[in-house]
């Protein structure tokens, strides 16, 4: 995946075909070590293509997927329903806090880290 982002960084930078040379420099530049065989497999296979013809296709597969459906049924019946689930969970992260306040409490009393 790394490859093709730094394909596609390439190509956004205004190089229409970009070499094995740019897509290194592009992961070098973020500290990623780029595998040479990778490089060359990525910059052979969009060689001559169109980075916007290939973007195509999925993003007619994007725009048919249903986003966020579930999550929108889900949250008002938990808040709606006197929030039977989500308020043990609340007491729980409370019940954490409580405990590391204490934990600090108590390392400040032994003088540990003063």
């Amino acid at each position: 995946m790394r490859y093709v982002a730094a394909y596609l960084l390439a190509v956004l930078g205004g190089n229409a075909a970009p070499s094995n040379s740019d897509i290194e420099n592009i992961l070098s530049s973020v500290g990623t070590e780029a595998d040479s065989t990778r490089v060359t497999k990525v910059v052979n296979e969009l060689k001559g293509k169109s980075i916007e013809e290939l973007i195509a296709p999925g993003r007619e597969k994007l725009s048919s997927m249903p986003a966020g459906g579930g999550a929108t049924v889900a949250a008002p019946a938990a808040a709606g329903g006197g929030g039977g689930a989500a308020a043990p969970a609340a007491e729980k992260k409370d019940e954490k806090k409580e405990e590391s306040e204490s934990d600090d409490e108590d390392i400040r009393i032994f003088g540990l880290f003063e």
